[in-house]
């Protein structure tokens, strides 16, 4: 699974659960779009409850009291994870965080030095509007009318405005008036003196480079900036590619740097009501309610009109555009709200209304906001449909503009910082304020790991370093182990039986050279629909089975799905499916033949390869997690902990949680996997390394203040007395980071084994980069690795040379990955359960990797 159809995945269960359009609430009327401020969930920030006043809390359940962004600061650092100080706790790395081994690589990375900023104090004034005002470029406008009190250097984003020199009085009122003749009074509060080496200084300094990113006419989509005036036109999908940046201004080891990256936003050239309109033509309209809301909950759309992103979490059939709101004491229908404030004509009154339940804060004690209510002819589609995900070509043409070399990336990122300096305007508002940026790429030294030798069975043998990969050399070469499989079924359809059974002969031809041996399989047919595939398995899998091998004549989600849940719950037995269209390419066939042997192999306990682990009676643990949407909104977190020296056998532990619950609540049962490994090795291990996957940005806190003390109550129930070394270590692999190396004078991908763990690591953290993994095509994007606790004393070198080791563990891909092979067992079985299972797993298969 991509890294981005698992942020899809993750992403699609954070919308908010309220009450649906009707429903009682005082007050009652839905809000249009929400202003500014309260714009959160991804990319978005957050407001804080605070005092407001009852006329506020009444705007604010209309949906139109901005949420104080002098408040909303602190909630944005959090996207950065700023403020969390772990490095202080852990004596060993105080002085030094880098380790030695390797050879050493010059290296550029996608980060600029800032090389003079602004050595005066900054003053710090919130702005607030009455009546309130949603338009950020109207706030903007009305504020600076008042040229001749703020004077020619501000800063403002909304609500948080920055100034070189102190206004006379702390409170300052000023009246604008707007062009419909709306007079509206402005208060200017001071809230703070900030001195240069204020951390707050850090986000003034970001609001100036969007101020920059604005003046070269980019436009702001979630948290990036992207580029309207140059987009990249695909029109026989009819999709629209904006190119754009991430850009964010941090503290790092030695330096603040401008840290940016490229990034694309994918737009469907329809609106939402051309969408339902084409809908409406191909089934129908009695199916067409039904039909149309399964398309389109979930789907994230564009108002270009103030080019924000919302999820549509329910369709408002009973409302259209004529319906009215209650706009501070005045009601207003949602036509008259758009002309007025956004000079737009909706054309068709008739249309149904959209609902985005906006994450957002209140006020303490007051009712919560209201839904976002959106107009279809005004919202553009973006991002991919799973349809669109399946069509090869598409996917073909879309990388072909978005799938970037390192020399392609390294160039547009030099030409996007030559822009701002050609670019008369941005260097005036750079110099206004004292910054200068450097004019090149951040050079550093990173270093490459020695390769890794493969055990397996009496074997050794080394791969080549560069492609990653020793599925040649491992042919023909007998397993550690692999379990006779002596009892097993194959299912199949009378049109795949063809399929089935040169399987069947090719598995027979590629098991003997592996070691492991197979026995005939006992063939079953079945009727292609579902029903039938779980009456035959209910009437064929009995305990005696050891596997079931199942042959799919499409990859439809609803038999995969039965398969798993029934094997996986109601009948403990190792399962695998393969389609069949996989099977029907006989060039191909022993090679596919070859990987399900391996699989079936692993589901059955048996050990493929290992590499040498020096620290013994050592226990490595994944946790990851996944948000399964159809139940409920529940969250998935699974645990994965290795039960052997070699970490090539794992016990497993899914849990299912309530939406908002700590995923290490459930999960403190799961360290019975510490039972497991005392009846493994008539021991517990002395050390215990946690590698915890799936913590997103602003959750650092929570892993570092909750986690850590929940994992360590666990192991203390074990007995008083047992006390091991415990380290937990945060990866993370959504990362705008990315490295470049210069290989025989061409700009290329850092080979696997790279690591970076000086410059551009945070001076507060224990923290390293490594890039493990080769990639074909494009650029390849390191793992970040953040040590948030740590008594094992383990040197930093040799905590990087683990890490690194376990990344060539992972036992169905026959190479090195992105993160540790627990991580990615442990996302593999929080994957499967919240996608197709919705229950926990039989106790039974805890000790199989039956999730491969």
């Amino acid at each position: 699974m991509t890294g981005r159809a698992r942020a899809r995945s993750r992403g699609r269960a954070r919308g908010q659960e309220t009450s649906a359009p009707g429903a009682a609430r005082e007050p009652a009327p839905p809000a249009p779009p929400p202003t500014e401020g309260e714009l959160v969930g991804r990319g978005r920030q957050k407001g804080a409850p605070g005092p407001f006043s009852a006329e506020a809390v009444l705007q604010i359940s209309a949906g139109f009291q901005q949420v104080k962004l002098g408040e909303r600061g602190g909630r944005r650092r959090d996207f950065h994870d700023a403020g969390i100080n772990t490095r202080q706790a852990m004596e060993h790395v105080k002085d030094s965080k880098t380790g030695t081994s390797g050879s050493p690589i010059p290296l550029s990375a996608n980060f600029f030095r800032i090389l003079s900023r602004p050595q005066w104090v900054l003053y710090q004034y919130h702005v607030d509007y009455n009546p309130p005002m949603e338009s950020r470029r109207l706030r903007s406008a009305l504020l600076f009318h008042h040229d001749e009190v703020l004077g020619s250097a501000r800063s403002f984003d909304g609500a948080l405005l920055f100034l070189p020199h102190r206004l006379h009085s702390k409170e300052t009122v000023l009246h604008s008036e707007t062009r419909n003749g709306e007079k509206v009074q402005i208060t200017v509060t001071l809230t703070n003196e900030l001195p240069p080496t204020s951390p707050v200084c850090l986000q003034f300094y970001n609001i100036i480079f969007k101020r920059i990113l604005r003046i070269l006419d980019m436009q702001q989509i979630g948290r990036n900036y992207y580029n309207p005036n140059d987009p990249l036109n695909i029109p026989q999908h009819r999709l629209t590619i904006w190119p754009g940046y991430t850009t964010t201004i941090l503290q790092y080891e030695s330096s603040i740097m401008l840290s940016t990256d490229v990034s694309h936003k994918v737009l469907r050239s329809e609106t939402v009501l051309e969408f339902m309109a084409n809908l409406r033509q191909q089934c129908g309209s009695h199916r067409f309610t039904d039909i149309c809301a399964k398309e389109l909950i979930g789907l994230i759309v564009l108002t270009k009109y103030n080019n924000k992103t919302y999820r549509i979490d329910d369709i408002a059939w009973d409302h259209t555009p004529n319906n009215t709101f209650k706009r501070g004491d005045q009601d207003i229908s949602f036509k008259d709200y758009y002309k007025a404030q956004y000079g737009l004509n909706i054309t068709d009154g008739n249309q149904v209304l959209l609902i985005s339940h906006v994450k957002r804060m209140g006020p303490a004690g007051g009712p919560p906001p209201g839904p976002a209510m959106l107009v279809p002819e005004l919202c553009y589609l973006t991002g991919l449909t799973d349809k669109m995900r399946n069509d090869f070509v598409i996917m073909k043409d879309l990388s072909m503009h978005t799938r970037l070399t390192p020399e392609q990336r390294e160039a547009r990122l030099n030409r996007f910082v030559t822009n701002i300096q050609k670019n008369a305007d941005a260097q005036a508002e750079l110099d206004k304020w004292g910054l200068n940026f450097d004019k090149k790429l951040l050079e550093l030294t990173g270093r490459v790991l020695p390769g890794e030798r493969i055990f397996q069975g009496s074997r050794s043998f080394d791969y080549n370093p560069s492609s990653a990969d020793w599925s040649k050399e491992m042919r023909g070469l007998p397993l550690i182990s692999a379990p006779p499989l002596n009892s097993w079924l194959l299912f199949h359809t009378r049109r795949n039986s063809n399929e089935a059974q040169s399987l069947l002969q090719n598995l027979h031809k590629v098991s003997g050279p592996l070691g492991i041996r197979i026995q005939r399989a006992v063939m079953i047919e079945y009727e292609d629909h579902q029903e039938s595939l779980l009456r035959a398995l209910q009437h064929n899998v009995g305990p005696q089975i050891e596997m079931v091998v199942v042959v799919l004549p499409s990859n439809r989600k609803d038999k995969y799905d039965c398969v798993k849940k029934y094997l996986c719950v109601d009948c403990p037995t190792p399962s695998q499916c393969v389609v069949s269209r996989t099977l029907s390419r006989p060039q191909t066939l022993m090679t596919v033949a070859t990987k399900i042997a391996l699989q079936i192999a692993c589901k059955m306990g048996g050990e493929l390869w290992s590499v040498e682990i020096p620290l013994k009676h050592l226990m490595i643990v994944g946790i990851d997690c996944y948000h399964d949407i159809t139940a409920g909104k529940r969250s998935i977190g699974a645990l994965v902990a290795s039960l052997n020296q070699g970490m090539s056998r794992w016990y497993s532990k899914c849990v299912l949680q309530h939406k908002g619950q700590e995923i290490m609540d459930g999960l403190k049962m799961a360290l019975s996997a510490l039972k497991d490994y005392l009846k493994f090795n008539n021991c517990l291990p002395s050390r215990i390394i946690v590698y915890r996957d799936g913590v997103g940005d602003g959750q650092l806190h929570s892993v570092v203040n909750y986690e850590v003390s929940q994992i360590m109550d666990s192991i203390k129930s074990m007995g008083h007395d047992y006390m091991p070394k415990l380290s937990v270590v945060v990866v993370k692999k959504r990362l705008t980071s990315r490295f470049f190396a210069k290989i025989r004078g061409q700009v290329a991908n850092p080979p696997p084994g790279t690591v970076v763990d000086s410059e551009v690591t945070r001076p507060e953290w224990y923290d390293y980069f490594i890039v493990s993994q080769a990639v074909r095509s494009g650029s390849v994007s390191p793992t970040h690795y953040n040590v948030v606790y740590d008594t094992s004393g383990l040197k930093p070198d040799h905590m990087q040379r683990l890490t690194y080791k376990l990344c060539h563990m992972y036992y169905n891909w026959q190479g090195i990955i992105r993160v540790p092979a627990p991580c990615q067992y442990a996302h593999k079985l929080a994957f499967l359960v919240g996608q197709s299972i919705h229950r926990e797993p039989n106790v039974h298969l805890d000790d199989l990797l039956f999730y491969l």
